[in-house]
């Protein structure tokens, strides 16, 4: 090989590791789950409207209360619980540890959902 065909080939392989090296990574290649920027789950004719969400750790869950009703939000394990809020008033609260999150309303126990945060 000359000595520039040599120079254009170490060249080339050296811009061809460049590109590859900061090529976007695909979905299928990272290894670390991203944070959703957030759920909403409303809560409307004494439901809570997702009644079951799965997201991943350090996602924000927001409640809206979309009823003529004031309602509050209070997990199964009390580690988080809502003011009461009034129509259309909102809490929100940020899943940073694994697990399934029950939760409902104080007033009527029977108004209940879960986040499953992985």
């Amino acid at each position: 090989m000359k000595r520039t065909s040599w120079t254009l080939f170490v060249a080339a392989l050296v811009i061809g590791l460049v590109v590859v090296r900061n090529s976007p990574k695909t979905h299928a290649a990272t290894t670390e789950a991203t944070p959703a920027a957030g759920i909403e789950i409303k809560i409307d004719n004494f439901t809570f409207a997702p009644g079951s969400v799965n997201v991943p750790v350090g996602t924000t869950v927001r409640w809206i209360n979309h009823d003529d009703i004031p309602h509050n939000v209070v997990s199964d394990d009390k580690t988080f619980k809502s003011k009461v809020l009034d129509t259309d008033e909102e809490f929100t609260y940020t899943f940073t540890k694994p697990g399934t999150y029950g939760y409902f309303f104080s007033i009527h126990p029977k108004m209940t959902a879960k986040t499953v945060v992985q």
